[in-house]
């Protein structure tokens, strides 16, 4: 039976024995194998197991001297790579840690094309080198990486990436990472989704943050909890399962385009507006990050005089302390974290629900695991302006002609 991968990859200790082994059920088999590989209407091309079957092939066609198979495994490999790898260097399969895995390969392949007398082609060589940037964007102060797709937040990327001369990069594939500074585990991190529809490894977390401030994690995406058919991993895929804006009454269509519409850099802060129309008219964030005193506000609303809600998926490890007012706050030990939220003219917006388990209260930090967590759930409204504060339950929090202050921090009320 036809499957990409397994063949691809069986395929490269039968290369091994042949070295040592010469017999003409070994060749017919690695032929049977390179004709499979070959056969276009079963390349998965513009994916990781398409760089898969092209270091195969190549392997075959040069150690049996078909410059065909070589030939073709050449072309395809540029061709899947410009697919696979866009030219800022990130992966478009929407998980960032197959990154690693994808580095991992090319580097493989073109080891391979030297030792088979090929020059590598500069495409080939110049997207491996941008992916180490990606995926040092990519990986969080604690060393683990952003968990956003099919990504699991025990991932380590474990190679040497080097430090990027930014502390914020926006991908045009989909993402924004930022940090305080490079080097230290109490930095400030966050992540915003938007891009290309949903496809390969990705979810459906368009506008979606993550937020790690002081040393540890505080706004957390569902996570990836494996490829099984369970209802539980499509649960893991939808707009539940990630911290995003939903718009009350209408139907979410699936697979659909964001785009980043207003970008706004300083070196303590930044901020952003996103929009789309997942769900039939355009709903739009803005999120601002600052990191002189630590805090991220967002502010959500949605065209047409329709209301919006949103979700808030906390740290595992943080507890509900108390609620009421338009402010929750959770805590850890001593460790304290409150949000805010209000309406865009400055007035508290009450109501809201705390999950733990249930329908919309779990995690998984880990493959197979499950785990319940806090989320916070708003209430129905035409706006939303919700702020996350780490390290404190009592902000001092004043708002008054489209203007909020939060702790000395100012900004639109509408954020951007």
């Amino acid at each position: 039976m036809w499957k990409d991968h397994p063949v691809s990859l069986r395929t490269q200790p039968l290369l091994c024995l042949s070295r040592h082994v010469n017999e003409k059920w070994l060749k017919d088999s690695l032929a049977v194998h390179a004709k499979l590989l070959a056969n276009p209407r079963l390349y998965k091309k513009g994916h990781n197991h398409g760089i898969d079957q092209d270091i195969a092939l190549m392997g075959i066609g040069c150690r049996f001297g078909r410059k065909d198979w070589a030939n073709l495994a050449a072309k395809r490999l540029t061709g899947t790579v410009k697919l696979d790898v866009d030219a800022q260097g990130a992966l478009m399969e929407q998980a960032p840690r197959y990154a690693v895995y994808v580095y991992g390969r090319l580097q493989v392949a073109m080891t391979n094309m030297k030792a088979c007398k090929r020059k590598v082609p500069g495409e080939i060589s110049r997207r491996t080198e941008a992916l180490k940037d990606f995926i040092a964007h990519a990986t969080m102060p604690n060393g683990y990486m952003a968990p956003l797709g099919d990504g699991s937040a025990e991932t380590e990327p474990k190679m040497e990436t080097g430090t990027p001369k930014q502390e914020v990069k926006t991908y045009r594939a989909g993402y924004v990472f930022g940090r305080t500074k490079w080097d230290d585990p109490e930095s400030a991190y966050y992540s915003i989704r938007f891009g290309p529809g949903m496809k390969f490894h990705g979810h459906e977390d368009h506008l979606g943050v993550t937020y790690y401030a002081q040393g540890r994690d505080i706004l957390m995406d569902g996570g990836f909890h494996s490829y099984e058919k369970s209802s539980y991993r499509y649960w893991t895929l939808s707009p539940e399962a990630h911290n995003v804006p939903t718009v009350v009454g209408a139907r979410f269509r699936p697979r659909t385009a964001s785009k980043l519409a207003k970008t706004s850099y300083g070196k303590d802060r930044q901020a952003f507006r996103l929009t789309d129309k997942a769900y039939g008219v355009s709903r739009t964030r803005s999120v601002l990050v600052d990191h002189g005193d630590d805090l991220m506000a967002v502010y959500d609303a949605a065209s047409g005089g329709k209301k919006v809600r949103n979700i808030w998926r906390f740290a595992p490890s943080l507890k509900l302390i108390s609620k009421g007012g338009g402010k929750v706050v959770l805590g850890d030990g001593k460790f304290r974290v409150t949000l805010l939220q209000l309406d865009s003219s400055c007035s508290r917006v009450g109501g809201q629900k705390v999950e733990r388990g249930g329908k919309l209260g779990w995690v998984s930090p880990a493959y197979l695991s499950k785990q319940r967590t806090n989320v916070v759930v708003s209430p129905a409204a035409k706006s939303l302006l919700t702020v996350i504060v780490p390290g404190t339950d009592s902000p001092k929090v004043s708002c008054s002609g489209g203007k909020v202050k939060v702790n000395g921090v100012s900004f639109a009320a509408k954020v951007l």
